[in-house]
């Protein structure tokens, strides 16, 4: 399994910006996908993320409402949709999955077996 993660760049305070993951070996609709970011200094952080059972949605509460995570099954890739973009969501984002995670495990970082490169996410004026 190989997740490339695009989308990445420089956006404003307020701008929006869609990353994406493109998967493959493997169907990512039997899945569970996630994003995390993690900012220089500070530990990888879960964003949101898509599970495997009933495409059930989760995010964390520091994007909720400005952030939307979807799931395009036929091209096998996962979106995220950052929109009213602050400061602090500058980081560094990853794209991971994995083909087993239960729901408790949903934010945990080292629970995920497959991970892309990441891509970076400026927010500057």
């Amino acid at each position: 399994v190989q997740l490339q993660a695009s989308g990445g760049g420089l956006v404003q305070p307020g701008g929006s910006l869609r990353l994406s993951c493109d998967a493959s070996g493997r169907a990512i609709s039997g899945g569970t996908v996630g994003w995390f970011r993690q900012a220089p200094g500070k530990e990888r952080e879960f964003v949101a993320a898509v599970h495997r059972r009933g495409g059930s949605i989760y995010y964390a509460d520091s994007v909720k409402g400005r952030f939307a995570i979807s799931r395009d099954n036929a091209k096998n890739m996962v979106f995220l949709q950052m929109n009213s973009v602050k400061s602090e969501d500058a980081a560094v984002y990853y794209c991971a999955a994995d083909w087993s995670l239960i729901t408790s495990s949903i934010g945990v970082a080292s629970d995920y077996d497959y991970w892309g490169q990441g891509t970076l996410v400026t927010v500057s004026s």
